[in-house]
């Protein structure tokens, strides 16, 4: 087992009053977030990532990928380019509204925390310069829900390039887990002319770094991540270029991983289906009448 697996003390005891009927779920908040990747020279894409401040609440101080919860407001109508709502609906396993409500999210946050925004004047341009203080001056006010994405998009005339994006997955924070996320995952090829910087306040480090060396860290216990971002990354492991990648994601399984616990012997196996390498065992839980828990809903 990695030592670089972000596993939170309080879990076990957690994972217990569920099973014990003593804990209620909390609702799991629609949230996405995006895999920025970019070619190097040596071959193989890089993926941006940045480190959740220790002070967070939720994965403080593990490596993740730029995103967040969806806005209530994101679902207003936007000027869209690239698949229609419909089809998004499909992909992602919603309806058009909640689906047009992720995809932009996942471009709104990813502008927030990165500052690259996937959005042109055209629907087969993107802007290539996202630097200046009036940007920042909107991306700050998108940050403090001053001013929403559609609001945002249309005063300056841009259309939302969901093109640029590929659905690549999607995992639900266990039960037992105090902030709970029905989160989607996409990729997307930096734009070119675009540049990244650390923009998030929840964030005290960013990096580039191959998906094939942010695994040995992690292997190594040297980079602390979640199941999700983990598996992401191996999944990334085999394409050559981002564009490679990210054409990819159309035939990938967007079918929810959800952790699980079943009794055995004595103690607990927290598991996330399809995913092994994350299986933890957790010993001497006597008091636990009934498993498993954590199904999908």
């Amino acid at each position: 087992m990695s030592q670089g697996q972000w596993y939170p003390p309080e879990w076990p005891d957690r994972i217990r009053a569920l099973a014990r009927g003593e804990l209620t779920p909390a609702p799991a908040r629609r949230a996405a977030t995006v895999m920025l990747l970019r070619d190097t020279p040596d071959g193989g894409p890089s993926v941006h990532m940045l480190r959740r401040r220790t002070s967070m609440a939720f994965a403080g101080g593990a490596y993740a990928y730029p995103g967040g919860g969806v806005d209530e407001r994101d679902s207003r109508p936007v000027r869209w380019a690239g698949p229609d709502l419909p089809e998004w609906a499909v992909r992602l396993g919603v309806d058009a509204s909640a689906a047009q409500a992720i995809v932009c999210a996942a471009v709104r946050e990813t502008y927030e925390e990165s500052g690259v925004l996937l959005a042109g004047h055209t629907p087969d341009t993107v802007v290539g310069d996202t630097t200046g203080q009036e940007w920042e001056t909107d991306r700050q006010a998108l940050v403090g829900r001053t001013l929403s994405f559609a609001d945002f998009l249309d005063r300056r005339g841009l259309i939302l390039r969901s093109d640029l994006l590929g659905a690549w997955a999607r995992w639900i924070t266990p039960e037992f887990e105090t902030r709970r996320y029905d989160t989607w995952f996409f990729a997307a090829a930096l734009p070119e002319g675009q540049r990244t910087r650390n923009a998030s306040t929840e964030a005290d480090r960013t990096v580039w770094i191959r998906p094939e060396e942010a695994l040995v860290g992690y292997d190594r216990g040297e980079l602390l991540m979640m199941p999700p971002t983990v598996s992401t990354l191996r999944a990334l492991t085999p394409y050559r270029t981002a564009a490679e990648a990210v054409a990819s994601a159309e035939g990938r399984d967007l079918a929810p991983v959800l952790a699980t616990a079943r009794r055995e012997g004595d103690g607990l196996v927290l598991s996330w289906p399809g995913h092994e390498e994350f299986t933890k065992h957790i010993p001497n839980a006597p008091d636990v009448p009934h498993l498993p828990i954590g199904e999908p809903r």
